[in-house]
């Protein structure tokens, strides 16, 4: 579905992104994960032709984004990190401009528009003029014109950036619910967005990709062992501490420690588990042999945290794997400098 080759863009004589390369596949949801200035915005702006640049290759199923930007655009969807919309508008009338622009025809406009209004979850504010919105509608909107004209690739820049938690648990849904109809392309420098959302990773710093992968690739490329946090009901006759020395003594366990109490009920503890392998079926004998009841047991949620920071320390290099996995004959064409 996208191909990149080798791309670099400069501001003057500052480099913004380069060298990087990867291949994304139809039907993928994949994030680009860095720190505010890794070159995630750029590299979005030029996937979806708002931004040539200096030198590469970015192709889209097959179509060069700067021989034929206008195919590209026809078959993209963009959200930039400001929604492009007019607030004298109204919710409807929006979409069918915005339809009509991307050329979708006059009989289908409204067929379209309804789809996007639905799938969006804006047809409860279809009739509101769009000045009026809540910043959360505003973003659904801001996809909602990405996707009126049912383009096969997607580009998301921080789509829940300044939304509250219940506006991005519903932003994580609708993103899910576009990969496979949609390839999607995502930014963002949180990691629970990431996680929660995406199907594949790419870790971008100083605009190269230094890791890419699954979640679980990326930790158990990255990490030498294994965190897991247990819930636990503690039975009567053993104190807290009974169970931590239980935990430790497992053999490949090198650190245990309490998690904070989110517990109301007495006698239920929690523990993060650090080891040097996997360790859940032997913490799980552990504590039903010793008359525990096993009420959760999972990978850490900062396992993803722990990678991210490891490879944003400054004396970190890129992995070989990305050029690995996207290694393809030089095809010889489009690597003149461009403006």
């Amino acid at each position: 579905m996208i191909e990149i080759r080798n791309l670099y863009k400069y501001y003057g004589d500052r480099r913004a992104v380069g060298p990087l390369s990867t291949e994304i596949e139809s039907g993928e949801v994949v994030g680009l994960l860095g720190l505010n200035g890794a070159g995630k915005t750029t590299t979005l702006r030029i996937l979806a032709c708002d931004l040539l640049p200096t030198s590469g290759t970015v192709a889209v199923d097959g179509v060069d984004v700067v021989e034929q930007p206008e195919r590209v655009r026809a078959a993209t969807g963009y959200l930039p990190d400001l929604p492009p919309l007019y607030g004298e508008m109204t919710v409807r009338e929006y979409l069918r401009f915005a339809a009509a622009l991307r050329g979708v025809s006059a009989p289908d406009i409204i067929k379209r528009v309804r789809e996007a209004e639905k799938r969006t979850g804006v047809h409860r504010v279809r009739n509101q003029v769009i000045a009026s919105l809540s910043h959360g509608f505003r973003q659904r909107l801001g996809i909602a014109q990405a996707i009126v004209h049912r383009p096969r690739l997607v580009v998301l820049d921080e789509p829940s950036s300044g939304l509250d938690p219940v506006q991005i648990v519903e932003m994580r849904r609708l993103i899910r619910e576009l990969g496979g109809d949609h390839t999607v392309v995502v930014s963002s420098h949180i990691l629970s967005e990431i996680s929660e959302t995406c199907d594949r990773i790419l870790m971008i710093r100083d605009g190269e990709i230094w890791a890419a992968g699954t979640e679980q690739q990326l930790v158990d490329r990255y990490l030498s062992g294994m965190e897991v946090d247990v819930v636990l009901r503690r039975p009567a006759e053993h104190p807290r501490e009974q169970i931590e020395l239980l935990l430790i003594s497992i053999d490949g366990v090198h650190a245990v420690s309490p998690l904070r109490e989110n517990e109301t009920e007495p006698g239920i503890d929690s523990f993060r588990v650090s080891s040097g392998s996997d360790v859940r079926a032997e913490i799980c004998r552990a504590l039903v042999g010793a008359g525990a009841g096993v009420l959760e047991l999972t990978r850490s949620q900062r396992e993803l945290e722990s990678v991210f920071l490891q490879l944003s320390q400054p004396d970190s290099a890129p992995a070989d794997v990305e050029a690995e996995a996207t290694a393809a004959p030089d095809s010889g064409h489009n690597e003149e400098a461009r403006a």
